[in-house]
């Protein structure tokens, strides 16, 4: 099975932006709904480019939750070439 079958780059994508701004916004703590939050607005995105069927709903769900481990890889890389664990 190739996993990267079941992924939507345009959900993926629109789920990665959607979810540094969530992590942007200070004011409340969101970080704890974040995978939820990119789930189903993933899952939206891929039913309304390729319609409401299961199979389109769940790859959108599955990229929403792709990009938030994308965002933690990427974050976790760039710390380690800062050296200095990403603290200031």
């Amino acid at each position: 099975m190739n996993f990267a079958e079941y992924l939507m780059p345009l959900a993926m994508a629109g789920c990665l932006v959607l979810g540094y701004c969530l992590k942007q916004f200070k004011r409340i703590n969101i970080n704890d709904y974040i995978p939820t939050i990119l789930a189903v607005v993933g899952a939206l995105i891929a039913g309304s480019v390729n319609g409401f069927s299961m199979e389109s709903i769940i790859i959108g769900a599955i990229s929403g939750l792709a990009s938030t481990g994308l965002h933690q890889a990427f974050t976790r890389f760039i710390e380690g070439l800062s050296g200095n664990g990403g603290k200031r």
